[in-house]
């Protein structure tokens, strides 16, 4: 004889022989797995951002992405690569789209702090002094050639980017929000230009550098430039995100969940920048704390309310190869950060 599968009615113990579903079946097939978070507009208008920066710039789609992904992390993002690479254009389309103030500062070696931040000015008419404020105080701020200006101009920006505040004459200032830094910078093997101290670096959520465009994105670019003949390439880009809203996509993102293992996998990755034979400089806490935000808007901006350890290492490059410092030996020989740092993660086991 030939054995069937048949399931038992629970009502009468009578096989079941129909195809039809089950109480069961059906009560299985109801359930529905929600975001904790709703995520939809965040994710709908990130999309819509990208969409408009994309009318103007060709490719460069991971650099458009950490943009935006350090905004959501209220972080700060510094661009490099060589002049003509649309660094700038890319940091004034993202103002662009939202409705915000927005500020450029052009870096240049005579620039002193209180260009930057302001000065107190006496007015003849009330006898006192009265603080003039300066273009930092701004919702987004486009840094021009960083690394054109001295060290001491470099100084005057470690407070407002760490603590969004300005102290001046025993004063402090708060900027609002939402408050972003993005800054470009060439090369330093550039005529003019000076490394930035190790402190201001570390204030940068990300480090993006922008590579040549290949062929067929060289020569997409020369069909748009021919196509707009006299047009101006930022009047095609539209503002619909208001600072309110940032805000608010800024805070939804911060409630993103990551698992207790993920956390420690953060930490193994740090830990071992720290202990590795090829790095002059590991990496500090303050890194750890970038790669949590960073992987946390990455997941929210793909719609999930919680953190895959896809996200952190996605995160983990951008996040650290300006905070750690390679040997000399090891720089000699054209070993990179980016390379050790992928050394790095390829040898934690990934948790699941």
């Amino acid at each position: 004889m030939e054995e069937t599968n048949q399931e038992l009615d629970p009502q009468n113990q009578t096989p079941n022989t129909t195809n039809e579903p089950t109480n069961a079946d059906k009560e299985t097939s109801n359930i529905e797995f929600k975001n904790r978070l709703d995520l939809t507009e965040l994710r709908s208008n990130m999309g819509k951002v990208k969409e408009e920066i994309g009318k103007v710039i060709v490719g460069q789609n991971e650099m458009i992405d950490m943009l935006i992904a350090s905004l959501l992390a209220k972080g700060h993002s510094l661009i490099e690569g060589v002049p003509g690479v649309a660094k700038t254009i890319s940091a004034k389309l993202l103002a662009k789209t939202l409705a915000v103030d927005f500020s450029r500062i052009q870096f240049t070696p005579d620039l002193m702090p209180s260009d930057i931040l302001g000065t107190s000015v006496f007015n003849l008419k009330t006898t006192e002094f009265e603080f003039k404020q300066g273009p930092i105080f701004s919702n987004m701020i486009l840094i021009d050639e960083i690394n054109r200006a001295p060290a001491k101009t470099q100084a005057a920006l470690f407070e407002v980017m760490e603590e969004q505040q300005i102290t001046i004459d025993g004063n402090k200032y708060k900027l609002e929000s939402p408050f972003m830094v993005l800054a470009t910078q060439n090369p330093i093997e550039q005529e003019g230009t000076y490394r930035l101290p190790e402190a201001q670096l570390d204030r940068f959520l990300f480090k993006i550098n922008v590579d040549y465009p290949n062929l067929e994105e060289e020569i997409e670019i020369l069909n748009r430039e021919h196509k707009l003949k006299d047009a101006s390439k930022i009047e095609a880009i539209s503002a619909f995100l208001t600072g309110k809203q940032i805000s608010a996509y800024q805070h939804l993102v911060s409630q993103v969940s990551i698992e207790e293992h993920l956390l420690s996998y953060i930490a193994q990755i740090i830990v071992a920048t720290r202990s590795n034979q090829f790095l002059y400089l590991g990496a500090s806490p303050r890194a750890s704390i970038s790669i949590l935000k960073a992987s946390k808007a990455f997941a929210a901006m793909e719609g999930r309310d919680f953190v895959t350890p896809e996200d952190i290492k996605r995160a983990a490059i951008p996040v650290l190869h300006h905070r750690v410092i390679v040997t000399p030996e090891r720089e000699m020989e054209g070993l990179t950060s980016n390379d050790i740092i992928k050394q790095i993660i390829e040898k934690i086991e990934i948790p699941r």
